[in-house]
C-alpha cells in the first residue's frame, strides 16, 4: 500500500553483498532509494514486489570482472505470487530434496546474488515430486533453508531458525519476524536442527520477501503438529502483515 518495506535494510544488504564480491555500485544509497521509489511511481504499483539488480556492466566473454566497465542497474516493480492464496490459510507441504545448500566456505549464503542455480535445481526436484517448495540440508544433514525462503520451527513455545553461518540467507523478513516475536515475548533461538526436530515440531513456517510468511503443515509426508497453521505462526503472520504497511519508505 505504497510502503516499500524495510527498504533501508534491503539496500544495506545489497551494498554489503556488492562489497563482498568487489562490485562497485555507481549510485549512492540515497540516489538508489529515489530511483526505486520513482520506478514504483511510474509503474503505478501500490502493492507488489521490487527487484533491484546490479550487474558488472559491459565486458568481455571471459570471467574477468576487472575487464567490465561501469556497473549497470535495473529496477523492476511488478506483482508476484509465489504460492496460491489457499496455502496461506491452510498451510504448505514441503519435501526434502537431494540437492544440498552451498557451503558457506564455497559461496556464503549471506551474499544476496543472482547465483540461484543451487536453489533452482532444488526447486525443480520439489516440483517433480509434486511440491511447491523444498527443504535444503547441508552436508551434515542439518536444515539450512528452503529454495527461496528461510525456515522456522516452534517447539514448546520456543521459536527456532537455522543460523546464517550454516549458509542461510539473512533474510529481511526473517529478521522482521524475529523482531516481532521478541517484542511479543517469545523465546527466539538461532540454532542448528535436523529433520528430526523439523518432523516433531509443533509448528513450522517460512519467511521471504516475496512469500512474506506462510505456514507449513507437512514435511516429507509427515504431519507437523496438529496439521493446521499453529497459534504462534498465526500470531506472527498477523503482526507481520500490519508491520509491512508502516515500517519502511513511503512512496
Amino acid at each position: 500500500e505504497g510502503n516499500i518495506f524495510r527498504l533501508a535494510d534491503h539496500l544495506e544488504r545489497l551494498y554489503d553483498s556488492a562489497h563482498y564480491i568487489m562490485l562497485a555500485i555507481p549510485l549512492t544509497v540515497e540516489e538508489l532509494t529515489e530511483a526505486i521509489a520513482e520506478t514504483v511511481r511510474r509503474n503505478k504499483i501500490t502493492s507488489g514486489y521490487i527487484r533491484v539488480v546490479v550487474t558488472r556492466g559491459v565486458g568481455t566473454l571471459g570471467l574477468a570482472p576487472w575487464k567490465c566497465g561501469k556497473a549497470s542497474i535495473f529496477i523492476i516493480a511488478a506483482t508476484i505470487q509465489l504460492y496460491p492464496e489457499e496455502l496461506y490459510k491452510n498451510g504448505l507441504g514441503l519435501i526434502t530434496v537431494p540437492t544440498q545448500r552451498n557451503r558457506a566456505e564455497t559461496l556464503n549464503g549471506r551474499v544476496k546474488s543472482c547465483n540461484y542455480l543451487n536453489n533452482i535445481l532444488a526447486k525443480i526436484e520439489a516440483k517433480n515430486s509434486g511440491f511447491e517448495e523444498a527443504v535444503m540440508l547441508d552436508i551434515n544433514g542439518y536444515v539450512v533453508e528452503c529454495t527461496g525462503d528461510n525456515i522456522f520451527i516452534v517447539k514448546k513455545g520456543v521459536i527456532f531458525t537455522p543460523p546464517t553461518y550454516m549458509g542461510a540467507l539473512n533474510g529481511v523478513t526473517r529478521l522482521t519476524i524475529m523482531d516481532i516475536a521478541r517484542e511479543k515475548g517469545y523465546n527466539v533461538r538461532e540454532e542448528p536442527f535436523t529433520r528430526y526436530e523439523l518432523f516433531t515440531a509443533d509448528e513450522c513456517f517460512l519467511t521471504g520477501t516475496a512469500a512474506e510468511a506462510i505456514p507449513v503443515v507437512t514435511v516429507d509426508h509427515r504431519q507437523i503438529g496438529a496439521g493446521v497453521p499453529g497459534p504462534i505462526t498465526r500470531d506472527l503472520i498477523a503482526a507481520f502483515r500490519e508491520r509491512v504497511l508502516v515500517d519502511g519508505y513511503r512512496v
